[in-house]
């Protein structure tokens, strides 16, 4: 028999992708009520492995990763998934969302990403709430599935996120 243990907390990250730079900030901002202060924020990078969302935002998009200082029951997922889907609807013209906010988390094992959309990899976690296991940690790096977005597995993007959880790891012995 198992025994149900609480896990660790983890280092909530989220990806946060517009066609205008500033609103990019603007929304990191509004995250600081939720997730705390970030602790690392990566460079604006071109959002242009897929077109998918060119007809609801429209194009060139624009990418910013980042990482909070809080670390937080991997739970909250649910409710931090649903406090960005409020700040992007605030931001959304005639029904278009401005801004996209993907929140998920780091743990020492895997990258989860948050979402409202089912699929095969995706386990309910509640409130209409989907994990999606995005990253597995292996081998001393962050290693991508069948199912991972292309953008998430590329090298510089896994790079990012070894340095996230190289951070969080130090965060759980107490060194920072």
């Amino acid at each position: 028999m198992s025994i149900p243990e609480r896990p660790d907390d983890v280092k909530m990250i989220v990806s946060i992708f517009s066609p205008e730079q500033e609103l990019i900030d603007r929304a990191l901002d509004e995250l600081i009520p939720i997730l705390g202060n970030a602790d690392w924020v990566s460079p604006v990078i071109p959002f242009d492995r897929t077109r998918y969302y060119e007809r609801e935002m429209g194009w060139p998009l624009y990418r910013r990763f980042a990482s909070f200082e809080n670390l937080m029951s991997p739970d909250s997922l649910v409710d931090v998934k649903l406090r960005t889907n409020q700040i992007e609807e605030r931001y959304s013209v005639e029904g278009r969302r401005r801004v996209n906010i993907d929140p998920g988390y780091i743990c020492l094992e895997r990258l989860i990403l948050a979402t409202g959309k089912n699929y095969t990899h995706r386990v309910y976690l509640s409130k209409g709430i989907y994990a999606d296991l995005t990253l597995v940690f292996k081998k001393g790096t962050f290693q991508p599935l069948s199912w991972t977005y292309p953008d998430y597995a590329e090298p510089e993007i896994i790079k990012y996120f070894n340095e996230i959880r190289d951070r969080y790891k130090k965060q759980l012995r107490g060194l920072i």
